[in-house]
């Protein structure tokens, strides 16, 4: 099978050449721990008479000249893991899986880390270096080297274990905690770290044999999740990260530092609702009928979206309006749609909502659940759909005394998350947060959603027909009258109105600021005066940042993509779905529109009428509090008076 230019096959000979290594650091190694603190005896206990014992390897790097003077501690993980039953002196089905896992995890590992130090030039650093011959100018770039190759071996270790072992987790949960002994040194002394503190958890936790895969998974986890923050700042990973590499044996693809996760859907049993069903709202419910479809063009060979690549994909976006105007029902619509299109396509879809539950008492754990939510819908193996629902009640606002620190951690992943250094954008999956209250989320979070989804439900008298006889039901004998049912939904035709009414401000504070602008230049009609606009807003309201330039051009972009992809294209996948990446690109530029200036005004006003609305919203919540505790202080006065006289 041809791979796409981005994705490097990883050959089996190449892995199976460090099988013997792999299974010599399982039955024996020697390790000091440098940072992590002993948690019990790290060699394993006495094995059953009659079982013979193994011989212990002492690694060497080659081309390190490496000494310690502390007294090395012993890890046997294949004694560890067979003794998980209590000492049955045979081999269980799980413990030699287990123990395959990990083998051929540390062959992955290691065979990912010779081709970096080939493709880097370390393995002549090595060389000279064992020689003696490494000058003191190679030194710097010696030793950087090896600390990323490294974190590369560790990644790749803790990613290939998760993967290899997710099709055997069980409902039982083990939290470990954070892991602590990564090493940088060399990439042989970091897996025997790694080793060691596998067999220190597995030491600590397991003592029942259904504990045993639970906890090399949680391990694996927390290993991924330091390793990658590690390399967040760290250089010389690009041979590392610019290409995504493939083991076909394992159905595994390796990008980066991202977790591999199987191509596993969620069961949903929520209930979908139809697009008719979603009454006014024409704008919202439009941007999501074609973001639906955006997420099925993704590429899984590629692991890439051509919308991503050219521009116009919505990868975070916020819905707001009033209580009972149809956030949920948005949200059991493009659920719905989604989920029937990767049916048709035989796709895998990933669905989760992050709710308060995720909320917890204990120190770092909301962060985890935030994060733990994050990685299950970016998964580039399925297709994703990540809600927030109530994200204003969910992530607290900095500076708030009143958000708890749980809230506290969830803002910060999520803001890491969305539009941090390490975010990277595939397209094949979206974000949705939803609030009755945007005012009261986190200024910055809330600009980290690229599109404003005014979810304001219905708005005309056809509207409220409409939704009427819709939860009305067939139950009665009340005539509909002179009516025709869902014409006023016609999507094309609502949503061409609602655009155009943009092309003057909504709210007043920006109205002012339009009219100021336009009775100074005149017509908006090139670039230095649309950025003139933009200016005055960023007088007007302090907050109006770069970012919200960056969301407004990207909604530009999505209003360039201003088409649906044709039904027939979702039902009938041999005619877009299927096709190679390029294809479907080219298939896609075709129906792209030009941008023109009414575009541009009317995406400035649709984001800059929701930053005036949320400001207004949140200075008069604010007053309103301030009031209040201006009352509380005056009666507190009162009293106060009352008793000393």
């Amino acid at each position: 099978m041809s791979l796409p230019s981005d994705l490097m096959e990883l050959r089996e000979e190449e892995i199976r050449a460090h099988y013997g290594a792999a299974a010599a650091m399982l039955e024996g190694v020697d390790h000091t721990p440098r940072i992590a603190r002993p948690k019990v005896e790290a060699a394993a206990p006495e094995r059953s008479p009659g079982i013979g014992t193994r011989r212990r390897f002492r690694s060497t790097t080659p081309g390190l000249v490496t000494r310690s003077t502390a007294r090395p501690e012993g890890v046997r993980l294949v004694e560890r893991i067979e003794g998980a039953d209590g000492g049955d002196p045979l081999v269980s089905p799980v413990q030699a899986t287990v123990l395959h896992t990990l083998r051929r995890a540390i062959a992955i590992a290691l065979a990912m880390g010779e081709g970096y130090a080939e493709q880097t030039g370390l393995v002549g650093l090595k060389k000279a270096n064992l020689e003696g011959a490494l000058g003191a100018d190679r030194a710097t770039e010696f030793t950087e080297l090896l600390a990323a190759e490294s974190l590369v071996t560790l990644s790749v270790f803790a990613n290939t274990t998760a993967f290899l072992l997710a099709a055997h987790t069980t409902e039982v949960s083990v939290e470990i905690g954070a892991v602590e002994e990564v090493l940088t040194d060399n990439a042989g002394l970091a897996l025997h770290g790694a080793l060691w503190e596998l067999d220190q958890e597995l030491a600590s936790f397991v003592d029942a044999e259904e504990k045993l895969v639970p906890t090399v998974m949680a391990y694996a986890e927390q290993l991924m999740e330091k390793v990658g923050l590690r390399a967040q700042t760290m250089g010389r990973l690009e041979p590392f990260t610019a290409n995504n590499f493939r083991v076909e044996a394992d159905d595994l693809t390796i990008a980066g530092f991202t977790p591999a996760r199987a191509a596993r859907g969620s069961k949903l049993t929520m209930s979908f609702k139809k697009p008719n069903e979603v009454v006014g709202n024409h704008i919202a419910k439009y941007q999501a009928m074609k973001l639906s479809k955006m997420l099925m063009a993704y590429d899984f060979d590629r692991k890439l979206n051509p919308f991503a690549e050219l521009g116009g994909f919505i990868f975070t976006f916020m819905g707001d309006g009033k209580p009972g105007t149809g956030k949920t029902t948005l949200i059991q619509m493009m659920a719905g749609l989604i989920n029937e299109y990767c049916q048709v396509a035989g796709y895998p879809f990933r669905y989760q909502n992050l709710s308060t539950e995720s909320i917890d008492s204990y120190q770092g754990k909301s962060a985890q659940n935030a994060k733990a939510f994050i990685n299950n819908v970016i998964d580039p193996n399925v297709i994703g759909f990540g809600s927030i629902d109530d994200i204003d009640q969910l992530a607290g606002k900095r500076g708030d005394r009143q958000s708890s620190a749980g809230q506290l951690e969830i803002t910060a992943v999520l803001m890491e998350s969305f539009a941090g250094a390490g975010t990277v954008v595939r397209g094949n999956c979206t974000f949705g947060m939803f609030s009755n209250y945007p005012e009261n989320v986190d200024d910055a979070l809330r600009q980290r959603a690229g599109a404003r989804f005014l979810v304001d439900g219905p708005q005309t008298r056809d509207d409220y027909v409409d939704i009427l006889n819709l939860l009305m039901g067939k139950n009665h004998n009340i005539p509909l009258g002179d009516f025709e049912p869902f014409a006023a939904q016609e999507i094309k035709k609502a949503v061409a109105a609602s655009f155009v009414s943009h092309a003057k401000p909504h709210e007043q504070g920006l109205v002012r600021v339009y009219e100021r602008v336009s009775k100074d230049i005149g017509k908006l009609d090139t670039i230095a005066k649309l950025g003139t606009y933009l200016k005055g807003i960023q007088e007007a309201d302090e907050r109006f940042t770069g970012r919200a330039i960056k969301n407004i051009t990207d909604a530009i972009k999505v209003r360039a993509m201003d088409f649906e992809l044709p039904d027939e294209w979702m039902e009938s996948p041999d005619l877009f779905l299927f096709k190679d990446y390029d294809t479907k690109r080219a298939m896609i530029e075709e129906l792209r529109q030009p941008i023109t200036v009414d575009m541009v005004i009317q995406e400035i006003n649709r984001y800059a009428d929701s930053e005036f609305r949320y400001a207004d919203k949140s200075d008069e919540a604010a007053i309103e509090a301030m009031v209040r505790e201006f009352g509380r202080t005056e009666e507190a006065k009162r009293r106060y008076l009352e008793g000393k006289g």
